[in-house]
């Protein structure tokens, strides 16, 4: 049977012949698109196809494993207008960071909808709504968020496809810096034996007495211990570390 041709325009728009070999699915030419370019490191023009796959206008790729105060620091890669970004990226993360680890699990690869708040200025033609699918890399949890035209809907199981897609490319491409980040980020001995102590209900002015160091450096470590894990609480802390079965 003879291939459609929205199958045809997607196969030259990715830089395949239309008149070589036997024709492919738009899902079969995305997924070669995207080894080329994790072959040389095209994030944005691989996040761009899996954009255009679903017929979505524009992609925003957010790390959620940063402080809720890091802002533009948990933006991995975006092609929506700056002053979006950087009005939505914090709340971003912040809304993700008040998730229980169940919801976290259950929202995996499921595509949800938000809408932008009123006074968020959006492109002409965009709909204030938006879509974000979470995936993992690694064990740092991502999140992929489309804008799209008004009044389009889009395809649920393309929706999917692209959440799994992006979370394979951005293992690929964002790797390294990943892998750069667990380490910088991996809690020190010291910081390990203050989760446990302030688990056991300890003050800082205790353990600083139990450690023999000085209060300060107690307080040092313990703030060094949230910003790591992205907790904002002692409280929020203690629970990551059980999660982690350090405590």
């Amino acid at each position: 049977m003879e291939s459609i041709r929205p199958d045809v325009a997607a196969w030259e728009s990715y830089g395949f012949s239309a008149e070589s070999g036997e024709r492919k699915s738009a899902r079969e030419l995305l997924v070669q698109h995207l080894a080329r370019c994790a072959g040389r490191a095209g994030l944005s023009a691989g996040l761009k196809a899996l954009t255009d796959y679903v017929s979505a206008s524009h992609y925003f790729l957010v790390r959620h494993d940063v402080s809720p105060e890091a802002g533009l620091e948990a933006v991995v890669a975006s092609d929506w207008p700056f002053d979006l970004v950087r009005n939505i990226a914090s709340a971003i993360v912040v809304s993700q960071s008040r998730m229980s680890e169940l919801d976290r699990c259950l929202t995996l690869l499921k595509p949800s909808f938000s809408h932008l708040a009123d006074d968020v200025a959006v492109p002409a033609g965009i709909s204030r709504e938006y879509c974000a699918v979470a995936f993992h890399v690694g064990r740092v949890r991502m999140s992929l968020l489309l804008l799209f035209p008004e009044h389009f809907i889009l395809s649920q199981s393309k929706l999917r496809d692209v959440g799994v897609m992006t979370g394979y490319f951005a293992s690929v491409c964002c790797r390294g810096a990943i892998l750069r980040h667990d380490r910088e980020m991996e809690l020190t001995d010291r910081e390990i034996e203050c989760l446990y102590w302030i688990a056991e209900g300890k003050t800082s002015d205790e353990i600083a007495v139990i450690l023999g160091i000085s209060r300060n450096t107690i307080n040092n470590y313990i703030t060094s211990v949230m910003r790591k894990t992205a907790t904002r609480t002692r409280s929020e802390a203690i629970a990551w570390a059980v999660r982690n079965n350090l405590v």
